[in-house]
């Protein structure tokens, strides 16, 4: 049950960090999931773990690092269709 709460969790923060910067993941809700848990790292090596957590991921930290990875990858995907 920890595992599926996790990959709510962090398709949440996925979703929620995808509106915030006003682009969208690839996959749908795959990609969600996926922005969440790296997002969820990539805060954590940042930022440490402080704040609420929920399911063992640091939402703080986890959003913006996941804002950070939907940046990223919105600029990857753009510069692809150019070509």
């Amino acid at each position: 049950m920890g595992f599926i709460l996790y990959l709510i969790v962090g398709g949440l923060i996925g979703w929620l960090a995808g509106a915030i910067i006003g682009r969208g993941m690839p996959l749908g809700i795959i990609g969600n999931i996926i922005a969440g848990i790296v997002g969820a790292w990539i805060g954590g090596e940042l930022l440490g773990s402080f704040g609420p957590s929920l399911a063992g991921i640091p939402i703080i930290p986890a959003l913006i690092g996941a804002a950070i990875f939907v940046f990223i990858i919105s600029l990857i995907m753009r510069g692809s269709r150019k070509k």
